[in-house]
Parts: C-alpha cells; sequence; structure tokens
C-alpha cells in the first residue's frame, strides 16, 4: 500500500469514525485506521463507502464538495467545511508506521515536511499534526 502513494502530495484530511483519511493529489484517498491497517481508494468511492456512524448523507455531501475543491484548488482553497487543509506541502517521500502496545505512529516523510499521526486503540483516538523539516 505504501509503495502506492510515495510521490504524491497530501492536499487535507479528515477524521471519520476508527480511521483518518488523507487526500492525495493524485485522486485518491488513503485511509489509515487505528490499528495501522491501510486503504486506498479513489476520492469518489472512498467518501461514498464511508462507513462511520457518525455521518449524515449530507456529510458525505460537504466531503465529496471538499475533496472537489482540494483537487481543483490544492492547498490555498478556504472555507472547507468538513477537510483540514494540509498547512505545508508533503510530497510524499517515505512513511514509517510504528507500534508500542495499543498506540500507533505513522511518519509521513516529505522534502520539505512531516505529518505525523498518532493513534489509541483503547481510547479511539486520532491526532494528525503537520511539521516542517
Amino acid at each position: 500500500m505504501i509503495k502506492h502513494v510515495i510521490g504524491a502530495t497530501v492536499l487535507g484530511w479528515f477524521v471519520a469514525g476508527e480511521a483518518a483519511h488523507f487526500l492525495l493529489d493524485i485522486g485518491f484517498v488513503w485511509t489509515i485506521y487505528l490499528d495501522g491497517e491501510m486503504n486506498l481508494l479513489p476520492q469518489g468511492v472512498a467518501i461514498a463507502e464511508l462507513d462511520a456512524d457518525d455521518l449524515t448523507s449530507a456529510d458525505r455531501t460537504e466531503l465529496a464538495f471538499d475533496a472537489d475543491m482540494l483537487l481543483q484548488q490544492g492547498r490555498d482553497v478556504q472555507e472547507l467545511k468538513r477537510f483540514t487543509t494540509a498547512p505545508i506541502e508533503c510530497l510524499i517521500e517515505s512513511v514509517e508506521v510504528f507500534g508500542v502496545g495499543d498506540r500507533r505512529l505513522l511518519v509521513v516523510n516529505g522534502e520539505s515536511a512531516r505529518l505525523r499521526m498518532e493513534t489509541s486503540i483503547e481510547n479511539a483516538e486520532i491526532s494528525i499534526a503537520a511539521q516542517s523539516q
């Protein structure tokens, strides 16, 4: 899975259910679950198939609209309703996954930026942070 995202750029993300969903500039959503399992689907399919109890059809419509805006305008798009825009450009060069007990850390390394996703299976928590390198 990871080799398919190398060379893509993260435009933004959202958290739904027990997963973080990263929109890539290639039109795919890279989903990473609490336990580190991953999925990669075309943006339209990924959003339509979201299986989170807290998402309504209106939420899915907003996600699809935000994704289209990000793909058309890039990270400079304003006023997204559901996505968090990637604050720095992160062209994916490598991905590292670490785990201890019920916690996971996924580090997406780019040339000038790094994204860190930390999860806790026990608490169903996900946090994402962007850092310049």
